[in-house]
């Protein structure tokens, strides 16, 4: 199967080398790697007129919209390989990365998306821990991600991490990331709605530990700061995730997961219970992440709503099914 890798970068053009070193040293060659560029990025461009590729099947695109979907549809509007591969400017795929990521689109023909463990380096030292729940979105609504701890076999997931995920070529030929997504660069939760969408068609997606890459979080350039709360940055978030989750669900679990979400929610979007708990430790800051996590609740609904669905772009419909692709049955454990 051919191999596309396909890089979103942005004003990291040391992060971008030691990934593009990395796509040079796989054991399986790509046979195109895309690099999507923002048409102000004077860093980046600068760089790749330096860099030598030498035998890498590089090919470098232009965007002129700020933030990863528009970064990411403009990639997959050139690809050419059976399989897309896509990870960060940030990120160093292991050797045997595109090999891996073959092999398990090769023993199964239903499967649409393979993903990995991204080992997270912080200050040069391993992010320790291991999980095996990983990727999956709970019948009321929690999203469990866990993508950079997850331990044992491959096993069948709701959705996977943007720094290590692949998709079947055939499968996603017209499908797009949400233009919907709030944000202006890293748009955290794209992913949820591509792969909850892919899901809800009746496609396999698989998360494998062993496809690994080294993730070296770098800075942003945007309204989120990592690690850091920013009012908009909050609020885009929860905004992505609700949207995402209120276009997967049935009508009965879109009334569970938002009467839960308002009531209940997480550390990430806090619910009434989650500010409750938060307030004697974290204060004023609680609260502020409470309103955030409201109003991104009601802009994510009002998104949602408001949507003329004869007019998306992101159109589920518009994805084969598994049936009308293969009728090869899936075994996760092959």
């Amino acid at each position: 199967m051919r191999n596309t890798v396909l890089i979103p970068t942005y004003r990291r053009p040391i992060d971008l080398s030691c990934c593009l070193l990395a796509i040079q040293a796989q054991t399986k060659p790509a046979t195109q790697v895309i690099v999507v560029v923002r048409n102000t990025d004077q860093e980046t461009w600068k760089f790749l007129q330096e860099f030598d590729p030498g035998n890498l099947p590089l090919e470098i695109v232009t965007v002129f919209v700020p933030g990863v979907v528009a970064a990411l549809n403009t990639g997959l509007s050139v690809v050419r390989g059976d399989i897309v591969s896509i990870t960060d400017d940030d990120a160093a795929p292991h050797p045997t990365w595109l090999a891996k990521i073959s092999h398990r689109f090769d023993n199964n023909n239903s499967i649409v998306a393979v993903g990995g463990r991204d080992c997270i380096y912080q200050n040069n030292q391993l992010e320790d821990g291991s999980s095996n729940i990983v990727g999956k979105v709970q019948w009321f609504g929690r999203v469990i991600g866990n993508h950079h701890l997850g331990v044992g076999g491959i096993r069948e997931v709701d959705v996977l991490k943007g720094v290590n995920m692949s998709f079947r070529s055939s499968a996603i030929s017209d499908l797009r990331f949400d233009k919907r997504m709030h944000g202006t660069g890293a748009q955290v939760h794209f992913e949820l709605a591509f792969c909850l969408a892919l899901k809800k068609s009746g496609w396999k997606l698989v998360y494998d530990p062993q496809i690994k890459v080294n993730h070296y979080p770098a800075k942003r350039f945007d309204e989120d700061k990592r690690q850091q709360f920013h009012q908009l940055a909050f609020i885009n978030a929860v905004h992505n995730e609700t949207l995402g989750l209120l276009e997967y669900f049935s009508p009965v679990q879109n009334i569970v997961f938002i009467t839960w979400a308002v009531f209940v929610g997480t550390r990430d979007a806090l619910g009434l219970i989650q500010w409750l708990r938060l307030l004697p430790s974290q204060g004023t800051l609680a609260t502020r992440k409470w309103f955030a996590s409201i109003e991104g609740r009601w802009l994510g609904y009002c998104t949602w709503k408001q949507w003329d669905k004869h007019q998306k772009i992101f159109n589920v419909v518009q994805i084969p099914t598994r049936k009308a692709l293969s009728s090869h049955k899936v075994n996760i454990n092959e």
